[in-house]
């Protein structure tokens, strides 16, 4: 069960989500770890100026998506079977930042935790638990 390197994440993820790298950069993937970057631009804030929920959903989602294929290769085809997001902190329009781990990875199902938070601010904006299922 040996996981991708960070390169072949990004390539998985720009084969499968063509739009990927306009919205979105892994930073950083190792087993059971990632950092994603979330790129902010106008069609993500809603009205206030401020990032929307489901655009920093997608981000902490894809967080954990890329730790569980850091962790294993053979994930590509896991689903999202849960998720629960606390919001905490209103965030200011600019780039924001998810950094994943890994809790439980066990045959059929992956629990990750995510913390999201602005670019350069250390303040938690929200906190997310993501569980996939492995078919």
């Amino acid at each position: 069960m040996a996981g991708m390197d960070l390169e072949r994440i990004e390539a998985w993820f720009r084969q499968h989500f063509p739009d990927f790298e306009r919205v979105m950069k892994v930073e950083m993937a190792q087993p059971r770890r990632a950092r994603v970057r979330l790129h902010v631009e106008n069609t993500l804030l809603r009205p206030g100026g401020t990032v929307s929920g489901p655009s920093m959903m997608l981000l902490a989602d894809t967080a954990v998506y890329a730790a569980l294929l850091a962790e294993d290769a053979d994930a590509g085809d896991a689903v999202t079977s849960n998720f629960n997001i606390s919001f905490l902190r209103r965030p200011r329009p600019v780039d924001l930042m998810a950094e994943a781990e890994l809790l439980s990875v066990g045959r059929r199902l992956v629990v990750g935790e995510v913390h999201l938070r602005s670019e350069g601010d250390q303040n938690l904006l929200a906190q997310a638990t993501v569980t996939y299922a492995r078919p």
